[in-house]
């Protein structure tokens, strides 16, 4: 739902520029939309028209920085964030983003005065409160990082990063039923990439209980390409890996088979996949002993010994006798 929104909005922005190329209001949002989706052409072009227009402009400012931010050049983007503050101290998401680049260039000392100072202007600013989870997270302050969750959540009770950032805080301190509250609530709500499926999966075998960790990955898989945002690809390839292990323990051979040749496409899972395949070529395989006829230990003559003469062979059941034993009788 969020990314189909994204996809709207961008729409909407588009058509203004159209009827007026030199509307600076609300510029900014556009950019950080443009931003999200990644569209670096597209920020480009926005960029250098706004600059052409009014250079000395808070929210040109502000999406020149997003430009050179989404080239990861941090660096000019600070440049350009802190220009946007000496124009306005008290714009509306400035803080925010340059906290962001401070924590890409690892200052977490600055990123947090940063965060901090956009809260204090705008206490509503549901990012600020996010990077602030996130930079004490990275400090190891788990407990700090999962209060600051605690508030984006409450900011935003229905966007299911927020869920699901707070369902890993509560997952790291061994808070497992409150974590799987948490991707419960962000699967219904709109899991964009899947994450909160993926891990609600992984709590589950973490608890034995296989079957329901089973069919949480095979709802994983199987909704791999309708995700608004692409999940990382080590998911799915340790998800069809599970698969096949749980397939082949249950005997489901053909599923097993299905799921270990995905996982032949990924580096990390290539060699257990090898394995997992000889597994279950060895279970194909028939039971050579049961199909096999059981040989006589004892070959019977099938000639009686009164009929016989010399001119029957000796039997093979008695490979040094080359003549009947009766035949001296006759002689």
């Amino acid at each position: 739902m969020f990314f189909t929104e994204v996809d709207s909005a961008i729409d909407c922005f588009k058509e203004v520029r159209t009827f007026d190329p030199y509307c600076l209001d609300n510029m900014d949002t556009y950019s950080n939309l443009l931003y999200i989706k990644e569209m670096k052409v597209e920020l480009s072009y926005l960029a250098h028209d706004c600059e052409s227009a009014r250079y000395y402009n808070v929210a040109t400012s502000c999406l020149t920085g997003n430009y050179y931010s989404l080239r990861s050049d941090h660096q000019k983007a600070v440049l350009y964030f802190q220009r946007a503050l000496k124009l306005n101290p008290n714009y509306l998401g400035v803080w925010t983003l340059l906290g962001h680049e401070y924590m890409e260039m690892k200052n977490t000392n600055a990123a947090i005065q940063c965060y901090r100072q956009a809260i204090e202007i705008n206490n509503l600013d549901y990012r600020a409160w996010y990077g602030l989870g996130q930079t004490y997270e990275i400090l190891r302050l788990p407990y700090y990082g999962l209060y600051y969750y605690k508030q984006a959540h409450m900011v935003r009770p229905n966007d299911p990063r927020m869920l699901t950032a707070l369902g890993e805080a509560f997952e790291k301190q061994e808070k497992i039923s409150e974590a799987m509250k948490c991707y419960n609530k962000s699967r219904a709500i709109g899991d964009a990439d899947g994450k909160a499926l993926f891990k609600l999966a992984k709590l589950y075998d973490k608890l034995n209980e296989t079957e329901a960790a089973a069919d949480l990955f095979m709802e994983f898989v199987s909704k791999l390409d309708t995700f608004a945002a692409p999940p990382d690809k080590t998911c799915g390839f340790f998800a069809f890996k599970y698969l096949a292990n749980h397939h082949l323990k249950a005997n489901n051979l053909d599923t097993a088979y299905k799921c270990a040749q995905k996982c032949l496409q990924h580096e990390e899972t290539a060699e257990e996949a090898k394995s997992l395949l000889r597994s279950i070529a060895q279970k194909r395989q028939p039971d050579e002993s049961s199909s096999q006829p059981m040989e006589c230990a004892v070959v019977l003559d099938p000639v009686p010994p009164s009929t016989r003469s010399s001119k029957f062979p000796a039997n093979p059941a008695y490979p040094f006798a080359t003549s009947d034993p009766d035949d001296d009788a006759f002689s």
